[in-house]
Order: structure tokens, then sequence, then C-alpha cells
């Protein structure tokens, strides 16, 4: 089987599938495992990928998502060029082991699927607290974009003991102005930028924004980085980033409700 795979999470799937072997072909985006993607062709950026260069690789199936803005004008192309898809469309916590399953069967290892998608399942445990801080997840800096009640994030927080200050906009993500951050006083801020490498991640960006001066996490300088390898990925490594997100909100738990 000749596999193409469209967006990073795709590609981890397939990859603890024990499909590495059949890639053929990879979006510019997918970093990991580095051991399998360093040496395969890439399609081009997941937003504008390279439809003829797909075709040229004869593909026997496409793996993609719509998990951005902008995914469904390339799904659009690759549907009028005629290429065999598989089309993902994770929203929920609860579609990483579907879209596990379903990839699984399409490619004949669906045994090796139902123990995954039972493995992630198994480890999404609620973490018990005292309280629920509120945790705004920054998607962006600038605008400053936040997930909303459309978001695996969303669910990732509640099971990690915290809550979601726009869990109830019926939204994947959202911009969100100073004014609604000051009136959702956030306990604390995890910044989880997509697509910049980990390592040009700010935490002084959110420090220096006086506007959000008055809020608990800045405060109490509760400014955290998760990556959004761990957090914007619907595939098996969200398990990494809720076990970030549960001991970030358990520090914060720690120090008890802020005098709002």
């Amino acid at each position: 089987m000749r596999i193409v795979s469209h967006t990073c999470s795709n590609t981890e799937i397939l990859c603890a599938l024990g499909l590495a072997d059949q890639l053929v072909a990879v979006d510019d985006h997918s970093d990991y495992p580095a051991e399998v993607v360093r040496k395969l062709p890439r399609i081009g950026p997941d937003l504008t990928v390279d439809v003829d260069r797909i075709l040229a690789l004869n593909p026997d199936l496409v793996v993609t998502s719509l998990t951005l803005p902008g995914h469904e004008e390339g799904l659009e192309r690759m549907q009028q060029a005629g290429l065999p898809l598989l089309v993902l469309e994770p929203k929920s916590l609860d579609d990483v082991p579907r879209d596990i399953q379903t990839i699984a069967d399409a490619l004949g290892v669906s045994q090796r699927g139902r123990e995954l998608a039972e493995e992630f399942r198994t480890a999404m445990t609620p973490q018990q607290l005292d309280w629920q801080p509120a945790i705004l997840v920054e998607w962006w800096p600038k605008p400053v974009i936040v997930p909303g009640r459309d978001s695996w994030v969303t669910a990732m927080i509640e099971l990690a003991g915290g809550r979601n200050p726009w869990q109830h906009n019926p939204v994947k993500s959202e911009p969100v102005s100073d004014a609604e951050v000051l009136r959702a006083r956030p306990d604390a801020v995890v910044i989880s930028w997509c697509g910049v490498p980990f390592a040009k991640y700010r935490p002084e960006v959110v420090r220096r924004r006086e506007s959000w001066a008055a809020t608990p996490a800045l405060r109490r300088d509760q400014v955290y980085c998760v990556s959004e390898e761990h957090l914007g990925r619907p595939g098996p490594r969200l398990l990494e980033g809720l076990t970030q997100l549960k001991h970030i909100v358990a520090n914060v738990n720690q120090m008890g409700p802020s005098d709002h």
C-alpha cells in the first residue's frame, strides 16, 4: 500500500499503527517520528499541498483531515484531481480514538487500531481537585486565539481539573480581545502557539501585556508553555499534553482561588 499523509496528526497515527513503511510522502509540517519523516518526500505545507506532486507519487490512499480553516480548499483540489482519499474531521476528544480505528480499518490493521484506541481512552482519566482554575490556552499571540467548545483541548482542560473560559462558544477556536480576557480572569495562561517551534515560545510576550496585568494569571505569574505538538494534534501524543495540563492545573489549584 502506498500512503500519503496530510497533516501531522495523521502521520503520527499511521506510524503508531505500525504503517510507517507504507508511507511514500508527508506534508511539510509532519515532524514526528523524526527518524521516519526525515527520509520521506514532502507534498508542501498542509494548507497549500502540491496536488501534482501527490499525483506523481501514485498513492493508493491519501489520509487527510479538516482540522484548520483552509483545509477545505486543499481537500477540494485533491477531490477534483481524483485522488483516493480518507477524510477525517476530528473535533472532540472522543473523535481521536474513533479516527485511529477508522484509519486502522481502512488499512487492514483493525486489531492494532483497537489496541491503540483503547490505550488512548483508558489514559483519558479525570483529575479531581478542590476547585476548577480558569485556563487560557493561547493558540496564537496576535491576535490572541483560544479554543472554543468544539475543540478537544476544552475537554482536555476539564479532564485536567480546570475549565476553558470559552467552553460554551460553539467554535473550534476564535480570537479574543483584551477586554474579553479581563472578563474571563484566567488563573493560568498556557502558550501553545501553532506552527511555532517550541524553542521559540516566549512567555515574556504574555507577561508584558499591560492590559492583562490585572488577571490572576499575570498577578501570580502563572504562564506556562506546552508544545502545540501535544495539544494541537489530534493523535496519540495528546496523552503527553494531558499529562502536562494536569501538572499545570494542579500547581494553580494548590494556590487556591484568587480574590476576584
